[in-house]
């Protein structure tokens, strides 16, 4: 055992603790007291004694199970010129809720590539067509109604971990994360397997201004049962999200970008490719019906038509 200060040694002794279960950070790996204070919030437990010097006659009841630990706070010592920024609550309740997911769920990520020139030409069409009705269709309305119809196929993806039980919903409503001050919100567009692109194209604007301009309705936000991220606006070409609880995946989408492709005829051409990577809960789904899911979004993507339908 290495070098213990005195204080270490009495701290460890009024908490029960076994000194050579703590790292030393002090002069030549000494165990100090700032070592047994951060074994002590780190919520580690005392190893138990080989064997009690004398069984208790009457030994208590056993207690419920004591919460499970979470990591320390790491505070950042404060410097000249620094700012301390106090988190507003929606930052605070994303904190929350990312953390949990983090902490709770078992994310796994699948990434694909998409063809998206005919999914580019054909909303070029569409939009020229619906010109005259104020309509003008995103990329992410096309991608929206492609995972809405998807998941149509793989129900285990539209759905809700709940203990003994996979909870799948009747229901298509497909969250797009918006970027608003302070944070995220998700808006929600219901039945988007069921509504035309142009509608999806109305609601998802009207939603993002109310939710920008602090004017969001409860019903804008609530019930998602699938979530979309879309960073391509900021030249991103490809991340992973977490998913945002009870839904059980989050499709994260990059850019849509020019690249040279190798052509069926094994020419080297100018293509547009665009990536998008599903995480999702393992405890719901795997891999192999990640996977397939995001065969079918690119099949829809990759031939548009259908999305019209």
């Amino acid at each position: 055992m290495g070098r213990v200060s005195p204080v270490a040694q009495r701290m460890a002794l009024e908490h029960g603790l076994d000194i050579r279960q703590i790292v030393g950070s002090g002069p030549q790996g000494r165990v100090i007291r700032r070592d047994v204070e951060a074994f002590l919030a780190s919520g580690a437990k005392p190893a138990a004694p080989s064997m009690p010097a004398v069984a208790p006659a009457n030994p208590p009841a056993p207690s419920a199970p004591a919460p499970a630990p979470t990591a320390p706070a790491v505070t950042a010592p404060l410097s000249a010129g620094d700012t301390a920024v106090p988190t507003s609550k929606l930052r605070q309740a994303i904190a929350r809720r990312l953390t949990e997911s983090k902490q709770t769920v078992p994310h796994f990520y699948v990434t694909s590539d998409v063809a998206m020139e005919a999914a580019m030409a054909f909303r070029t069409q569409l939009n020229t067509a619906l010109a005259g009705q104020g309509v003008k269709l995103s990329v992410n309305d096309l991608i929206v109604k492609a995972v809405a119809l998807a998941l149509r196929k793989f129900p285990n993806l539209n759905a809700s971990f709940q203990g003994t039980q996979i909870v799948r919903h009747a229901n298509i409503n497909i969250g797009i994360a918006v970027s608003v001050e302070g944070g995220l919100l998700t808006i929600v567009v219901r039945n988007a397997d069921t509504k035309g692109l142009g509608q999806i194209s109305k609601e998802t604007k009207e939603m993002a201004t109310r939710a920008r301009d602090g004017k969001v309705n409860p019903n804008d936000i609530d019930g998602a049962t699938f979530t979309t991220s879309n960073l391509g606006m900021y030249d991103v070409d490809e991340f992973i999200a977490i998913i945002n609880p009870p839904d059980a995946a989050i499709l994260a989408i990059g850019s849509v970008r020019n690249t040279p492709v190798v052509n069926e005829a094994g020419e080297i051409v100018a293509g547009q490719r665009m990536r998008i990577t599903i995480s999702a809960d393992h405890r719901a789904s795997d891999g192999a019906e990640a996977a397939q899911f995001l065969q079918e979004v690119k099949a829809l993507l990759q031939n548009p038509w259908a999305l019209a339908a």
